[in-house]
């Protein structure tokens, strides 16, 4: 299990020598200039891929919150009248919301691995650029996100709101069933 929950990345040694065209080490590629260019435009297109992995990791969020709230909300319009229904049917969509903040946990660290990943190519790229102000700069400044008290990367958070979620619904189902 717990290889299940533990997440490691690639390190940029890994990554830089299956990142580059062997032509590209031999000089075949054109002038440094153009292949300076090439690389600005390649990277910036890894960039915002990598922007918007971040844009649907929101947008998955914000579906997961709807769905949770519709489900949770017609579960306590029913049980609003609890005299007309047992408890034991609140197990049917106590399972539908335990189900999707299951799917929400391992969708969030599936775009968390996957970010992970982007990145390092991305600290890989810049090594071949003029400046590397994601990977040298920014990336360095914050601790590389090992240091909480300089930043706690958001992903790191996030992926535990399904699991609250989850919690909440478990003992909101244990309260009304000893009601």
């Amino acid at each position: 299990m717990a290889r299940y929950l533990r997440t490691t990345t690639a390190s940029l040694d890994e990554v830089a020598p299956r990142l580059w065209d062997p032509s590209e080490a031999d000089g075949d590629a054109g002038t440094a200039s153009d292949r300076q260019g090439v690389i600005l435009e390649q990277y910036k297109i890894y960039v915002e891929m990598a922007d918007r992995v971040s844009a649907r990791r929101g947008l998955t969020n914000t579906f997961f919150l709807s769905l949770n709230t519709l489900i949770a909300t017609a579960a306590g319009l029913v049980w609003k009248d609890r005299s007309a229904i047992e408890v034991w049917y609140l197990s049917i969509p106590l399972s539908a919301l335990l189900l999707q903040c299951a799917a929400w946990f391992w969708l969030l660290r599936s775009y968390r691995q996957l970010n992970s990943a982007k990145y390092v190519v991305v600290g890989a790229l810049e090594e071949r650029l003029p400046a590397s102000p994601y990977w040298r700069a920014e990336w360095k400044a914050l601790g590389e996100g090992r240091d909480p008290s300089r930043y706690w990367p958001l992903t790191h958070l996030e992926q535990w709101i399904p699991v609250s979620f989850a919690v909440v619904y478990l003992a909101g189902f244990v309260i009304a069933a000893l009601a």
